[in-house]
């Protein structure tokens, strides 16, 4: 699956921003709303790519992806001001929002599932709310990776979305990993209706 990637040194500017969001710390790391960051993470191990300068309020890597020359990016602004990061890394690079791919998690689609979007709006999820508010457009690709409802109406949205996953919800999350990888590496190829063929579920 992923001999589409081609990882040797960086040479040309970049092309691409890969953000996946979450919050920094400790205490987040492996909850529901740190999916981007679980994603880049497994896409980071894949491509040999070692996510740790820190720049534009994230933490980034400087990878080749299929030849073009991507930044990957995780947000240590917390999740609801991930766009303070984001279009500070836009506006350095001067990147367009078509050529940003943003990974995050959605409580509509169930554990398992994923979804990939061209543009839209932000769902309700607030980091992805914040990046379309500071940069003034929804033209941002996305990856959304399921989480499941709450278990209940009245049960806390901020207490479910900070849980940990069960051992049978990881079981489900951990193959969508992989199809991620593979689906960036079409979208950064223009190739975003291939991708969406694929693994939209």
């Amino acid at each position: 699956m992923f001999s589409r990637f081609k990882t040797s040194a960086p040479s040309s500017a970049i092309e691409y921003i890969i953000v996946g969001l979450g919050n920094p710390g400790r205490e987040y790391e492996n909850t529901r709303h740190n999916c981007g960051f679980i994603a880049l993470d497994y896409m980071a191990e894949k491509l040999d790519c070692k996510v740790n300068k820190i720049k534009f309020k994230s933490t980034v890597g400087d990878c080749m992806i299929n030849g073009h020359r991507c930044l990957l990016m995780k947000p240590s602004t917390f999740m609801n001001l991930s766009g303070q990061a984001v279009v500070q890394a836009m506006n350095f690079y001067k990147i367009k929002p078509e050529n940003v791919i943003v990974i995050f998690d959605d409580i509509s689609l169930d554990v398992g599932k994923m979804r990939i979007r061209r543009k839209g709006s932000d769902g309700g999820q607030k980091g992805m709310q914040n990046i379309i508010y500071l940069s003034g457009s929804e033209n941002f690709p996305r990856i959304k990776i399921g989480i499941g409802k709450k278990p209940h109406p009245d049960y806390d949205l901020k207490k479910w979305v900070l849980s940990r996953f069960s051992d049978n919800d990881k079981k489900l999350i951990e193959p969508l990993l992989d199809n991620i990888v593979d689906a960036v590496s079409y979208m950064v190829d223009s190739n975003i209706d291939k991708a969406m063929s694929l693994y939209n579920s």
